[in-house]
């Protein structure tokens, strides 16, 4: 008897986790082929659950920039010998080579031991930013290669950003 009531109580619980996703995806596809608002408004779902996953589809800001393009001082830098345990930095100085703004959403790092911070505001046809990548060794022997990922709008991102150390005791 328990197990007929755990099938049945899992076979609800799937049952609606996937007409919620499906109800996102007819939802999301309505609003981006409708540039109507009234139309827009009639197949908003009133479902609480439903609402964070439209709202996260618009608040993809690079998606709906103009692409620009960039160049990079660098892509690659070797930090050379460095003790265990020490914290050290590099900045990658980009360039906004295109003819539209260049937006930086994100600087997705490959490890925890990498920590980013980037330019956050629009940076300009002909202007420079910045993206910091700090880098603690404490957890590493030895040589190492890490990377980021930079998010924005180019036409090939994301960007990929690496470093490279040699970690002495």
């Amino acid at each position: 008897m328990k197990k007929t009531l755990s099938i049945i109580a899992l076979s609800i619980i799937g049952f609606g986790l996937v007409s919620c996703k499906k109800e996102n995806k007819e939802v999301q596809g309505t609003e981006t082929a409708t540039a109507d608002s009234t139309a827009i408004q009639q197949t908003a779902p009133t479902d609480s659950a439903a609402a964070p996953a439209v709202a996260n589809a618009a608040a993809a800001p690079v998606s709906n920039q103009p692409l620009t393009s960039v160049a990079l001082s660098e892509n690659n830098f070797d930090f050379g010998k460095i003790k265990k345990g020490e914290k050290v930095q590099h900045i990658y100085e980009i360039t906004n080579t295109g003819k539209n703004p260049l937006v930086i959403s994100e600087v997705k790092p490959g490890c925890g031991c990498t920590a980013p911070d980037f330019t956050k505001e629009p940076i300009l046809p002909g202007k420079k930013g910045n993206i910091t990548l700090h880098f603690d060794s404490s957890s590493f022997d030895g040589n190492v290669q890490k990377y980021a990922d930079v998010f924005a709008n180019v036409d090939k991102a994301p960007i990929k950003l690496t470093f490279t150390a040699n970690i002495q005791p």
